[in-house]
């Protein structure tokens, strides 16, 4: 559609989506012609009419020749109404304070067409004025006629102008036409309005729709994921709402990527985009989920150690991770958190080293990847921005793709095809993209307005006024926590997938009803890799708690905290 041509349906959706500017554009036309109108001050017009007569004889021929006479020289005289020989008698007969050439400009004269007859138009201010205007200007024409054409040795004028027509007083004004003005301020604003948005829709290189994607890259757009005003506020939408339609978009993420072949290997997604603030981490989190909630054994490995934010968003000890890992002051049976269900697991970003480029693509970090394969089934990857830094395309590298994350509206054609460019430098193709914040109702949804339909059953004893988040609206204050311990001898969910509700089994805490519980739809599951300490002292990490960073020397294993 921002190519160098559009076709009608492009306009059309054009219209659909600037039609804000158009209608702004339209009504400042309109306002600005009725401001004219009201401003103009009235003029009147007033017009006379007379007939150009030629005396002969009664014979045929000399009538038919007078009458030709007649027709040409009425082009002369037409152009004699304006001359000042006419109009300076008129001006003080009337006492009029013009001279004849400002008079003129309020004088015109025409005849119609193959006729003897010219009509004598005067427009003033006053309409009674411009009536004695044109009666006198009639008049003057008469007799400046009678003088031009009285032959030179004496007798009477062979030409007579005699007026059939005399002006009467206007009633109404000619100038300013209301309506008129009011048609053209509109017309030429609805003009300029549409000339404006198709400026502004082919001069708009942001990326909106998977159409934009399909422009500059051939890879496969693996998914779509809709813009949703909550998103900040409820990132982890598959755990929050998982009937909402965020979340089913990330449940057909998930089914697209079992179509992607990458070999008898393990699946490792890197996720990237190329901006910060498009939605990876997000991504990438959800996608985790979703997978560990289809059975597979799954690990989220933070690799963006520029601004980690995993750990904030799960509520897991971020302290310790994929750096402490590297340089080798833990091992990654200390470092991997156990998160939702027993098939997530967690390797937070650790802290913020001087040298993140180099850990990327170091050794130690290849030798991590190959033991995650052999222990999970799929590793999810979230990195860096691939514009602001390298460490993405050093990863991508060693990991053999990635799959970017595109923000509709928030990235440039050309920054996404600087991005992936990036990636074909090392010798690395995108697998897909991931589109994300794309509209779900109006022009920009496109194709893919259907796929963001609700289509959930109605639960007994909701209400008829059911929301569009599907669970969401029943949840309420129950939002759900990140992780929390068990009490010891408390055994984790024997049903694969399933939650743990949340304070049902703690000592000394009053179960929630079944009424708050149903939109939670239960608590994260126990830690059951860490028998060995007492978990009923550890304090519960709720989502958004930042966790306290620490140094690369004072290093403690979340497994030593009391």
């Amino acid at each position: 559609m921002r190519g160098t041509t559009m076709e009608l349906r492009d306009y059309l959706v054009l219209l659909r989506k600037r039609w804000v500017t158009i209608v702004v554009a339209g009504a400042l036309g309109l306002a600005l012609a009725g401001a004219y109108s009201l401003l103009t001050t009235p003029t009147y017009s007033a017009r006379s009419q007379v007939y150009v007569s030629v005396q002969g004889s009664d014979s045929t021929t000399d009538l038919l020749q007078g009458s030709n006479f007649t027709v040409r020289q009425v082009k002369s005289y037409i152009e004699l109404v304006t001359s000042p020989r006419v109009l300076d008698p008129v001006i003080e007969e009337l006492g009029l304070a013009d001279d004849a050439g400002s008079l003129a400009q309020r004088v015109r004269a025409d005849s119609p067409l193959d006729t003897a007859l010219i009509n004598v138009t005067a427009t003033d201010e006053s309409p009674q004025l411009a009536a004695e205007i044109a009666n006198a200007t009639a008049r003057s024409l008469a007799a400046v006629v009678g003088e031009l054409e009285t032959p030179v040795g004496g007798g009477d004028s062979p030409v007579q102008i005699s007026t059939v027509r005399a002006a009467s007083v206007p009633t109404s004004a000619a100038s300013p036409n209301v309506r008129l003005n009011l048609a053209l301020g509109l017309v030429v604003g609805l003009v300029l309005g549409v000339s404006v948005a198709v400026v502004r829709e082919l001069l708009d290189t942001r990326v909106r729709s998977t159409s934009d994607v399909e422009d500059v890259t051939d890879a496969p757009v693996l998914g779509v994921v809709g813009y949703d005003e909550e998103a900040p506020e409820h990132p982890l939408i598959v755990q929050e709402s998982p009937k909402a339609v965020r979340a089913e978009a990330f449940r057909r993420l998930r089914t697209n990527l079992q179509f992607l072949e990458l070999g008898p290997a393990a699946r490792t997604y890197l996720m990237t985009s190329a901006l910060p603030g498009e939605g990876k981490t997000t991504t990438s989190i959800n996608l985790a989920i979703t997978l560990a909630d289809a059975g597979q054994r799954v690990v989220l490995v933070d690799a963006d150690l520029r601004r980690p934010s995993v750990a904030r968003y799960l509520g897991v000890e971020g302290s310790v991770g994929l750096t402490t890992v590297l340089i080798g002051k833990v091992g990654v049976e200390d470092a991997v958190q156990p998160w939702g269900n027993a098939n997530l697991d967690v390797i937070a970003s650790g802290q913020i080293p001087p040298n993140p480029s180099e850990l990327l693509g170091a050794a130690p970090m290849t030798q991590l990847l190959d033991r995650l394969r052999a222990d999970y089934d799929v590793i999810v990857i979230d990195t860096p921005p691939l514009l602001p830094v390298t460490d993405a395309a050093i990863l991508a590298k060693g990991v053999g793709g990635a799959i970017v994350v595109v923000g509709a509206g928030t990235v440039h054609r050309n920054q996404l095809e600087t991005a992936l460019s990036a990636l074909g430098t090392v010798g690395v193709p995108p697998l897909g993209i991931v589109v994300n914040r794309v509209p779900v109702r109006g022009p920009g949804a496109g194709a893919y307005e259907y796929a963001y339909q609700e289509y959930t059953a109605d639960e007994p004893g909701a209400s008829g006024d059911t929301t569009r988040r599907g669970t969401r609206g029943r949840a309420g204050g129950a939002r759900r926590h990140a992780r929390r311990p068990m009490p010891q001898g408390a055994t984790a969910p024997a049903v694969p997938g399933a939650w743990a509700r949340v304070g049902a089994e703690e000592p000394g805490r009053v179960a929630p009803s079944d009424g708050a519980a149903s939109g939670a739809a239960d608590g994260a599951a126990p830690d059951a890799a860490r028998g060995d300490r007492d978990a009923a002292d550890e304090p519960a990490i709720s989502v958004g708690r930042r966790v306290r960073a620490g140094t690369f020397d004072e290093v403690v294993l979340p497994s030593e905290r009391q």
